[in-house]
């Protein structure tokens, strides 16, 4: 079997895995560094990008559940896949369940960086 690269990290990221999308591309997903506080959906993607990442998407989130929860307090965190209806999804780090909410609601956030393979 073929054995993944794994990226160079920087201090305190956290390498996750690799993810394929709908057209077989690759990538890399590397969990970056520190929670950031409750805030609302928008103020987090802001965030996310303010330090060089992205909110990680629903599946990047259930990967990170499974194998890297212990990185996360036992809280609900954004996701970056949302609607035009102002609602988004958000994992539970307590459970590992998934919901979709309005955007308004303050949640914590982890963001992630990604590299194409």
């Amino acid at each position: 079997m073929q054995r993944v690269q794994i990226p160079a990290l920087a201090e305190g990221e956290v390498y996750v895995g690799v993810i394929g999308d709908k057209n077989g591309d690759l990538h890399h997903v590397i969990l970056l560094p520190g929670d950031n506080d409750d805030a609302s959906w928008q103020s987090q993607m802001d965030w996310a990008k303010s330090i060089g990442g992205d909110l990680p998407t629903r599946v990047e989130q259930a990967m990170l559940w499974a194998n890297h929860r212990d990185q996360f307090k036992m809280d609900w965190y954004w996701s970056n896949q949302n609607d035009e209806d102002g609602w988004a999804w958000c994992q539970h780090f307590t459970s590992g369940g998934q919901d979709y909410i309005d955007h308004g609601i303050e949640l914590r956030a982890r963001a992630v960086r990604r590299l194409s393979i």
